[in-house]
């Protein structure tokens, strides 16, 4: 516990955790009321399921224009800006009879800016931090993620039941201002970490320099596909149990929480390479029992079961950062979160569709069994690749003599 405490006096760190604390709660709280006030407009779960995590397509084409900005503007004045337009856009979110196509045009452009955020706030997080401590360090942001998700869907649930969609909505604006708030007045006024105006043409160029070397490509994939195949099993839960919805979606945020707890404070380094692929194989593993149509306890257990294997993207990112320049970091971690969304993003739309020509329990043992497809392949490459490596140095091998 010590090593936490120590974080925690570490400058800046508190208000940075905060900020994204709130901007959690706040995208938690807003997203379930938007997909439940979808849903009973339009009756589809393509649109509720969109509604919830279609934002994330937009990272896409954020990751291809916008990120070479996340290393080239002030920390502080990109993060509180951010929020700001989040809490803004969201309040508008809540007009009465606003059209369905305008709802989506602002999601989109929330997900353009959230495409630029994450960059900050992570390489922000790499530069407040040495970069030994950065696993822990994103183990604990990563566990109040899942806390706030948790609260997030929980009172979500409960507004919606109390209130309305609609208020709902509203009080996630309120938690995007005050994330808005946290950050202008917490964190520091720091330099930009690299020079240089920011441009498609640099954006470009960077991520083909990121994305050149098969080691950095296959981790990035390894963070991208499975996990956000998985979310796309998740997009479905409130088509699959409108009423419970929010239940489901505590019990995945409460296993999250276990798993970074778990991989960030107690396993031990030596263990960290092994479990990568076979931790994040149980991300699959427990939705492929949806087919049996469980009832809700054993639902909710299956859900929280899963969600524990979303502490292997803490491993895949700790490989991912001893692969980049330092200089690269924000871009190389925004590229990881954009990549990451816009994968949740496209596989929410995935599942919707599947769910809308089969069912909600279907889809997600669809996608589930893609998700272990993938992660499997990803394993068998990079043990060939190690493999391949081991036999060129031993004695007598050609890279041996060189």
């Amino acid at each position: 516990m010590s090593r936490y405490r120590a974080l925690f006096r570490t400058p800046e760190f508190t208000p940075l955790f905060l900020t994204g604390a709130a901007h959690t709660a706040a995208q938690t709280v807003a997203g379930l009321g938007l997909a439940t006030l979808v849903f009973r407009v339009t009756g589809s779960p393509f649109l509720s399921a969109l509604a919830l995590f279609g934002p994330s397509l937009a990272q896409l084409l954020g990751a291809t224009t916008l990120l070479s900005a996340a290393d080239r503007l002030p920390p502080r004045a990109a993060l509180s800006g951010i929020a700001l337009l989040f809490a803004l856009g969201t309040a508008v979110l809540a007009i009465p009879a606003l059209p369905t196509w305008a709802v989506f045009v602002i999601l989109l452009a929330e997900g353009l800016a959230a495409s630029l955020g994450g960059g900050v706030r992570y390489g922000l997080l790499n530069e407040v931090l040495p970069r030994e401590e950065y696993l822990l360090g994103r183990s604990v942001t990563n566990m109040a993620t899942g806390a706030c998700q948790i609260g997030g869907f929980a009172t979500g649930g409960l507004l919606v039941a109390l209130l309305s969609p609609r208020g709902t909505v509203l009080a996630g604006a309120g938690l995007y201002l005050a994330a808005a708030l946290v950050a202008r007045l917490g964190l520091g006024a720091r330099p930009p970490r690299a020079a240089g105006r920011p441009s498609v043409a640099e954006t470009w160029r960077t991520n083909g320099r990121l994305l050149t070397v098969p080691a950095r490509r296959r981790a990035y994939l390894a963070l991208w596909v499975p996990n956000g195949l998985i979310v796309g099993c998740e997009s479905l839960f409130v088509p699959y149990d409108p009423e419970r919805a929010g239940l489901l979606f505590a019990c995945g945020a409460l296993g999250m929480l276990a798993g970074d707890t778990t991989i960030g404070r107690f396993v031990p380094a030596r263990l960290r390479e092994r479990i990568r692929f076979p931790l994040q194989a149980l991300l699959a593993a427990p939705f492929l029992l949806f087919a049996l149509d469980p009832v809700l306890p054993l639902a909710l257990l299956l859900v929280t079961v899963s969600a524990v294997g979303y502490g292997a993207s803490l491993l895949h990112q700790e490989k991912l950062m001893t692969l980049v320049p330092e200089e690269l970091s924000g871009h190389a971690l925004g590229l990881h979160t954009s990549g990451m969304l816009a994968l949740q993003g496209v596989s929410a739309a995935l599942a919707g569709t599947l769910a809308q020509y089969t069912s909600p329990r279907t889809g997600m043992v669809l996608l589930a069994l893609a998700s272990l497809m993938v992660t499997f392949l990803l394993a068998r490459a990079e043990a060939k690749e190690e493999e391949r490596g081991t036999r060129d140095r031993k004695p007598g091998s050609a890279l041996s003599r060189l």
